[in-house]
């Protein structure tokens, strides 16, 4: 038997690495591991939990944390961002994938004739605050250079001097209000175009959404939308025979032309913010066909960006203001004294930003958006909080509510799938839930692995992305 000394291993994550598997108990550990999917981030939780028969107080089956190789139970981040946790945020897209196929073609709780009402594919995109670098299709851009597509000029401004910063933080930041002012619009048009109010029109058809936001080369956030006509209790009813596709695609394009949001401001007067001028709208054919926005096509793609985050652009996918202070550079004492932050020096910024290893362009969207935010007239925007998101405030994902199902019926369905293949794991007998009774204890630990336990997760990620990689190319076929 050869015995290692591991003081002579060079690495602390081997070194960790080698302690875990000398573990009497490290089968378990390597199976806890296996069971989070390669998750990079996992909560540590500790505590116990007990079920009990309430009719004769027998204890059926109890758990602790502390039986664990680490003494604590490892959960899954839940994080959709690929840049953060690639195993969770594939299972977020799988998903919203599921979702947005539902609302097209028929799954939980959406019936399959969802098919034939009219169904719409939508871009509301940013308008422009400057030229800026791009890649034309017939000519040079406006530098004279045909750029490359990963060159790291494309989506900077050709001057960054007159370039119109605050406009596109101010985009940003109102780009959620942009989009429920033309959800509200796209109604009172619809009614419009049929020769309704709002009020006759809500009676024979709803408005049901799905959209996802997308990140801009130049950092600029644009939604995609699937936009579907339904009757006025939801899936189940199709809409009117004479709310067509056609009547739709007018009225989204009217609905885009009508939003505006003013503000002002001292600092930066008066503006008036609405989408840009490229509108896309393309109807969604059904699966099968050779159109190009089929119902898989279109899940497949708002799936993808799903789980991209403002990092796509550049940026950062972690928050850039100081916890201790919350951004304000002080904190207050009892008597409302400021106390300057010693842990940001009273920057309020958990790294210096001319130090953040992104580009200049983004560099100055950061800049700016903690700039504005420090005006009283914008106070209310917490713009420090989000200035790693470039201004957008934001949700990624977002659907009305009888669009389909949800993520959390989803992630319901799955948990109680695994809580049912854990119970026959351990043989235990089927609890009855008007005599059962499960009480526990839970208290956050942290999160993230021990160094050697990170190396095992990241092994048991590769495994199965290069066992998904064989599914997706026939396997040995």
């Amino acid at each position: 038997m050869v015995t290692l000394d591991l003081r002579h291993v060079a690495s602390p994550a081997v070194r960790d690495l080698l302690h875990l598997v000398n573990q009497p108990n490290f089968d378990r550990a390597q199976q806890q591991i296996e069971r989070l999917g390669g998750c990079t981030e996992p909560v540590r939780l500790t505590g116990h939990t007990a079920t009990v028969d309430t009719a004769t107080g027998e204890a059926l089956h109890s758990y602790t944390s502390s039986a664990e190789p680490t003494g604590s139970l490892l959960t899954t981040c839940g994080n959709r961002r690929a840049s953060r946790c690639p195993a969770c945020s594939r299972l977020y897209a799988a998903d919203t994938y599921h979702l947005i196929r539902a609302g097209l073609s028929g799954g939980k709780n959406v019936p399959d004739t969802v098919r034939t009402h009219p169904r719409v594919f939508a871009t509301l995109t940013a308008p422009s605050f400057g030229p800026v670098h791009n890649r034309p299709d017939a000519r040079p851009c406006r530098c004279g250079i045909r750029h490359e597509p990963t060159d790291p000029l494309l989506g900077t401004p050709l001057n960054p001097a007159t370039y119109d910063y605050a406009g596109a933080v101010l985009f940003n930041v109102h780009a959620g209000v942009l989009w429920a002012r033309f959800t509200t619009y796209l109604r009172r048009e619809l009614a419009a175009r049929l020769g309704m109010t709002q009020k006759a029109a809500r009676a024979v058809l709803r408005v049901s959404f799905a959209k996802v936001a997308e990140y801009q080369q130049r950092g600029l956030v644009h939604f995609h939308a699937v936009i579907r006509l339904d009757g006025p209790d939801g899936t189940s009813q199709p809409p009117p025979p004479y709310a067509t596709v056609a009547v739709l695609t007018d009225a989204i394009r009217a609905a885009a032309e009508r939003v505006r949001i003013s503000v002002e401001s001292d600092a930066v007067g008066e503006r008036e913010l609405a989408w840009g001028e490229q509108l896309d709208v393309r109807e969604i054919t059904a699966f099968g066909t050779d159109a190009e926005f089929t119902d898989q096509a279109v899940a497949a793609y708002v799936a993808k960006y799903a789980t991209k985050s403002a990092d796509a652009s550049g940026t950062l996918d972690r928050s850039l203001y100081c916890r201790p202070c919350q951004g304000r550079g002080a904190t207050l004492l009892p008597h409302g004294t400021p106390l300057p932050c010693t842990t940001c020096d009273g920057t309020g910024q958990a790294r210096p930003l001319p130090r953040l290893a992104v580009a200049r362009h983004v560099r100055q969207m950061i800049r700016t958006c903690w700039e504005l935010g420090r005006l009283p007239e914008f106070a209310d925007l917490k713009l420090w909080k989000w200035a790693h998101m470039l201004g957008f405030r934001g949700h990624f994902s977002t659907k009305s509510r009888r669009y389909s199902t949800t993520l959390g019926a989803l992630r319901a369905a799955r948990r109680a799938w695994r809580t049912e293949q854990a119970r026959a794991h351990a043989s235990l007998p089927v609890p009855d839930p008007d005599t059962t009774l499960v009480v526990g204890h839970w208290a956050y630990l942290g999160t993230g692995y021990s160094p050697g336990a990170a190396l095992l997760a990241a092994h048991v990620w590769h495994r199965r992305e290069l066992e998904r990689r064989f599914i997706a190319e026939g396997g040995c076929g």
